[in-house]
């Protein structure tokens, strides 16, 4: 069993009074984790699967006396799927402020769905963590760093969703599973998508500029539709952990970019998969950016199962000078070149006259484990 790295901070959070939710896309590992934590608890517990009908009735408009009655004297309260009860926030709010003695937790497929349902009921009586898919650092839990340098082309080409990492021998399969299903599931049930060809066209386009700077109006022409259409489709693959952007960083110098942004893949198999590319590193032109992806999908997972949220960007100018990857924490400003191969860098002259206390190191397939915190 790999332990999720939130676990700590999740468990440490309990019986406090509030309510705890775990955000995260489907197939990532939220309902096992929520049984680790049952286990780990080891206290009268009830677990709700809000895919169940009778389920979603039961918790959808009660008052505390029923819910209650509903859970007994149950002291752990596991809720599943919990985006699916209409009015989820009110019926959270009246389980952590009626029944106090009991602790909540409850997951959440798409933070579009949940988050929206329970940030003003549940305003200061919630802890909120995201599970991603398995992280380099997870995965040290069982492999040594020489083991996890071998694995490096294999995660890298299929990605770490735990069916995938864990049943090598059905990756693939379980990739276009993903894909066809999982992937659009959360997003197509929202009232704001109506054409499932649009929103396949739009990710296969990210998919193919992973790591390059996009044009939401060349993104528009490519899928068939208008600027804001694409604008409000990227915020929900965000909003259902499938991307996330980086903002160019700027401080007024006049030859940097303002307006572009970069859009990666949480995971890197199923950006693969979307462009039906599976190839081993050695015959993929898109290497470059791939690995680019993988590093910095990598890094996010790190800051956020530790519970750190760094100001993060990337940096280039109108000369095509660039900084891959940039973060701000505390103050302090560190920049990274990520690159496959070994050969060396150079830091553009431009960035270093314009932020000269900022570092910037090269992270490469040598010490991708020391930056992701994976090496022990």
């Amino acid at each position: 069993m790999i332990e999720r790295t939130i676990k700590p901070r999740l468990l440490d959070s309990l019986f406090k009074g509030k309510a705890a939710i775990i955000y995260g896309a489907r197939q990532v590992g939220k309902t096992t984790l929520m049984r680790e934590i049952e286990r780990a608890c080891n206290v009268p517990s009830l677990y709700l699967n809000c895919d169940e009908p009778d389920v979603r009735q039961a918790l959808t408009e009660k008052t505390s006396t029923e819910l209650k009655a509903l859970i007994g004297k149950t002291k752990l309260l596991l809720i599943d799927e919990a985006q699916r009860v209409t009015n989820i926030g009110i019926t959270l709010k009246l389980f952590v402020d009626a029944i106090p003695e009991t602790q909540v937790i409850a997951t959440g497929s798409s933070s579009f769905e949940l988050s929206n349902r329970i940030v003003e009921p549940l305003t200061g009586r919630k802890f909120e963590f995201h599970l991603h898919p398995f992280s380099l650092e997870e995965l040290g839990q069982i492999h040594s760093p020489l083991e996890l340098g071998r694995l490096l082309e294999t995660r890298l080409i299929f990605g770490m969703y735990p069916d995938v990492v864990n049943s090598p021998e059905a990756a693939t399969e379980t990739l276009r599973e993903l894909t066809r299903s999982y992937l659009y599931k959360d997003i197509l049930a929202h009232n704001r998508i109506r054409h499932s060809d649009v929103l396949e066209k739009l990710l296969q386009s990210l998919a193919l500029q992973a790591g390059s700077e996009v044009s939401y109006s060349e993104l528009a022409q490519q899928a068939g539709v208008d600027k804001v259409t694409v604008e409000n489709y990227i915020r929900l693959l965000e909003q259902a952990f499938v991307i996330f952007r980086l903002r160019p960083y700027s401080t007024n110098q006049r030859n940097e970019l303002k307006k572009m942004r970069k859009i990666y893949f949480i995971d890197t198999g199923l950006r693969n998969m979307l462009i039906n590319n599976l190839n081993p590193p050695e015959l993929r032109a898109d290497i470059g950016n791939l690995w680019e992806n993988f590093v910095i999908a990598e890094r996010l997972k790190h800051n956020e199962n530790h519970g750190t949220y760094p100001n993060t960007w990337f940096w280039r100018n109108h000369h095509q000078q660039e900084i891959d990857y940039l973060e701000e924490a505390g103050g302090a400003l560190s920049g990274w070149e990520i690159k496959w191969g070994k050969a060396r860098f150079r830091v553009p002259p431009a960035f270093v006259a314009a932020y000269p206390q900022c570092p910037v190191e090269l992270v490469n397939r040598d010490n991708l484990l020391d930056f992701v915190g994976a090496r022990g």
